[in-house]
């Protein structure tokens, strides 16, 4: 099959869409803008919300419409040096010293856009640690490694990890548009190109999967994939939807929380071609859960695409109940069903963020019948040295009482279940 995409790695990315003005929109009553909850966006205008436009005045006040709404400008613009970021936030005196010692194998890069929620006033201040230098990432504790899940080990070739049975990891770019500081896969985050991925290395992946019948699930991610330009995506989806056993192909991204302006109409329209397609979205906390984001979702839903979110448990951001109950809720509003809570992985680093196991217990205990079932997350921990997910569950079953099974409901009563065959 002949493909007429640009496939070069220096390829210019695919120019800005058409873009609005600047506009306050009325919010309905549940916060959202109405106009980003439309069943089908109109036009390929993205909405900017009244704290946006603020932050646009204050410190990008050049600065167009159509250049906030611009992907390509976010991406040159990222936040990626102490100066601009002081610039911005008055920080912290423990932020202040954690970048006294910053070191380059960790950089920091933060979107225009992402700046904008860090800087409202309203913002929770957990949010902040995500993506700015803390002093706890400087130290390394004996359980943690650069790459505790194993991954390495469980790659045939360079991008692609084959761990589970009938299914594989593509890693597409290692490039990511903001930089988690709690991030699974921070080793590849370095300056000397031996984590970068260009068509060549997919290629190799192309082949392997191919001449492998049982994999019929193929999750691409990075990096971030959705940060690629429209024409690789196309290539990349293109390809593998030519693989005959391929069955399902999903996308891990966190593009709608950090860069929502990059879910184009164009960008849609590549997507909805190759379904059954799944996305994954990466989000951390409600304060991520914008009138743009919600825009950026309703238009991959709208599409048809299944929206899932995964989010990692992290002390000081989201680890209290009231404040994981108002994520998970606000997923639903916008049409992404909670699907994964990970217990953090024990990367070089990040020792500062993990909790107890028990918290996490704790939080899917005050989800359980709290809230709608389709709000609670499957809470699970990636098995450290490649043993995969491991689903974690309160103790919901507390033994028998002769044949009966004796049951612990979310409000802690016990009931007896006949476990019996008739």
């Amino acid at each position: 099959m002949k493909h007429d995409f640009i496939l070069s790695d220096d390829a210019e990315p695919p120019a800005a869409p058409v873009i609005m003005n600047f506009r306050r929109s009325g919010r309905s009553k549940n916060g959202y803008n109405r106009s980003s909850l439309a069943l089908k966006p109109r036009t390929n205008s993205h909405v900017i919300s009244a704290p946006a436009s603020e932050f646009i005045r204050n410190f990008f006040p050049d600065a167009t419409a159509a250049d906030w709404n611009s992907w390509h400008w976010q991406i040159r613009n990222t936040v990626r040096d102490f100066s601009r970021l002081a610039e911005i936030l008055e920080l912290s005196a423990e932020e202040k010293e954690a970048f006294s010692q910053h070191r380059e194998e960790r950089p920091l890069a933060i979107t225009p856009y992402y700046m904008s929620l860090l800087w409202n006033a309203g913002a929770d201040p957990g949010l902040r640690k995500t993506v700015i230098p803390q002093i706890g990432e400087y130290t390394k504790m004996p359980c943690e490694e650069d790459d505790p899940l194993g991954e390495d080990a469980d790659s045939p070739l360079h991008g692609l990890v084959h761990r589970y049975p009938d299914r594989v990891l593509f890693l597409a770019t290692s490039f990511c548009s903001t930089l988690c500081r709690y991030c699974t896969r921070s080793r590849m985050v370095i300056t000397n190109g031996l984590n970068s991925f260009n068509t060549g290395h997919w290629e190799k992946s192309f082949e392997y999967i191919a001449a492998h019948p049982e994999i019929r699930d193929v999750l691409i991610s990075g990096g971030d994939p959705l940060t690629l330009p429209d024409q690789k995506i196309e290539y990349l989806l293109s390809r593998l939807r030519e693989i005959p056993h391929v069955e399902i192909i999903r996308i891990g991204s966190k593009v709608p929380a950090v860069l929502p302006m990059r879910i184009t109409d164009k960008l849609v329209k590549i997507l909805r071609n190759y379904h059954p397609l799944f996305v994954s979205l990466h989000f951390a906390h409600p304060s991520e859960l914008t009138e743009e984001t919600a825009e950026a979702c309703a238009r991959l839903a709208d599409a048809g695409i299944p929206l899932g979110s995964q989010t990692v448990l992290l002390a000081g951001v989201n680890d209290r109940p009231e404040i994981m109950t108002k994520l998970m809720q606000g997923l639903l509003k916008i049409r992404v069903r909670p699907y994964y809570l990970y217990q953090c992985d024990p990367v070089s680093g990040t020792g500062h963020f993990r909790t107890p196991v028990s918290k996490g217990l704790e939080i899917i205990s005050r989800l359980r019948g709290h809230t709608s079932g389709y709000a609670v997350p499957n809470y699970v921990i990636d098995a450290p040295g490649g043993g995969g997910k491991i689903p974690l569950l309160p103790e919901y079953q507390a033994g028998y009482q002769d044949s009966n099974l004796v049951l612990n409901n979310y409000q802690g009563r016990q009931f007896l279940y006949p476990d019996e065959a008739l």
